[in-house]
């Protein structure tokens, strides 16, 4: 059994909490990562990746992760399985909601994604985590929703589990 390596950035906390929860509720083991002490080699060493980040802005990436970018186009994902998490807030910016996960996707499409998940239960206008009608990743909204994220991490590891 393979460990999968979670990498994470955290401003506030928040994005943290959620990727302790989601290694708890893991059968499998999870080796956490804070991505400002990351290095490329740290993340290149797993085939199985969890990438978790919050939208900052008007959509951008969590400032670590931004840091980190440029990592992130030197390494091959071709042969990794990935999930993503993304953190977002769904009233405050609609417009932007969730693209940090359209940024990490965009950099990591090369491998195999798992993870998606349905847009239902949510209200917001526009997400570049919106690929083919569906998020590419597990959506939080911790600000208008946290009483949904409990249920929406078990039903999300329920599906990738197994693919992991």
């Amino acid at each position: 059994m393979d460990k999968i390596g979670l990498f994470y950035g955290s401003d506030t906390g928040t994005t943290e909490e959620i990727v302790e929860k989601i290694k708890d509720a893991f059968s499998k083991e999870i080796s956490l990562h804070n991505i400002a002490e990351s290095s490329k080699e740290d993340m290149e060493k797993y085939d199985k990746l969890i990438l978790a980040s919050s939208t900052w802005g008007d959509g951008d990436l969590q400032s670590d992760w931004e840091d980190f970018e440029n990592n992130l186009e030197n390494i091959d994902f071709s042969n990794k399985t990935v999930a993503l998490v993304g953190l977002g807030d769904q009233e405050g910016y609609d417009d932007s909601f969730c693209n940090a996960l359209g940024h990490l996707y965009n950099h990591v499409k090369d491998a195999k994604i798992i993870g998606k998940t349905s847009t239902d239960g949510y209200e917001f206008e526009e997400s570049t985590a919106v690929v083919d009608g569906e998020f590419i990743g597990l959506v939080l909204d911790e600000d208008n929703q946290n009483d949904l994220t409990d249920k929406r991490i078990e039903t999300w590891i329920k599906q990738i589990e197994p693919l992991f």
